[in-house]
């Protein structure tokens, strides 16, 4: 903490199709068992790995012709990656260039066996994956095996209230199954308890702007052992803290 500068540790060479570049990378984690980043390069549809050892200077491919957004792991190691052109969400295992149907797969469209754009997804214990549904404006949760998924926050349509969502993006569900949601469209972060049927917003709300308590169309969050959350602000480019109760 306290650092002014970063550093780079995947990517920095432009923009390009290299194995040394990325291109629009969307989302990342960070895979302890081999101490490598796997990344969501979105623009050049695939899904790559950087080790984080030092003296690293390219990443290597392990799935390709995806137009990948968002990624998850579980604790068995599987990669969870969603495809906001097939609609879709797949489960694979790492060197598996196929994977299995989780979510979605059957095209465009709001019904419970379909997605519409969706991108970032949380996956948790029990292999329960949870996928912010962007146009449909919706969180959907699939439980293991379900045929289709049961709708958990937002599905009201877009808006404003605090039944609705509009194009949610960043997500995150703590133990006892309580929902995050960056909710992008609205420039607010909220908070749907297990089977609320209307959430509370935690931060932002307050409309489009720079200001401390606003966002310009938050995309990425997580929350870290002690409980602070960051928030992507994607359009003010900068990265937000906030203590919540």
């Amino acid at each position: 903490m306290g650092d002014t500068n970063g550093q780079v540790v995947a990517g920095g060479n432009g923009k390009g199709n290299r194995l040394d570049q990325l291109n629009l990378p969307t989302d990342v984690l960070i895979d302890k068992e081999t101490d490598s980043l796997i990344i969501c390069d979105w623009g050049n549809r695939r899904v790559v790995r950087w080790s984080r050892r030092s003296g690293t200077t390219q990443g290597e491919i392990l799935i390709d012709n995806i137009w990948c957004y968002g990624l998850a792991m579980d604790d068995q190691r599987y990669l969870y990656i969603s495809d906001t052109d097939k609609d879709e969400v797949r489960r694979y295992q790492i060197g598996d260039k196929n994977g299995t149907i989780v979510t979605g797969g059957n095209g465009e469209g709001a019904g419970l066996n379909q997605l519409n754009w969706p991108n970032y997804i949380f996956v948790d214990q029990q292999q329960t994956a949870y996928v912010s549904d962007g146009d449909n404006h919706h969180v959907m949760k699939w439980n293991k095996g379900a045929e289709e998924g049961i709708v958990v926050a937002g599905g009201q349509g877009y808006g404003n209230a605090l039944t609705q969502l509009y194009r949610p993006q960043g997500l995150f569900v703590d133990t006892l199954g309580t929902i995050y949601v960056a909710d992008s469209g609205n420039h607010r972060v909220m908070r749907w308890p297990n089977g609320a049927k209307q959430g509370t917003v935690i931060v932002g709300g307050n409309g489009y702007g720079k200001e401390a308590n606003q966002f310009g169309s938050p995309t990425g969050l997580s929350f870290d052992r002690h409980g602070n959350l960051y928030v992507v602000d994607h359009w003010n480019n900068r990265v937000q803290r906030f203590s919540i109760e």
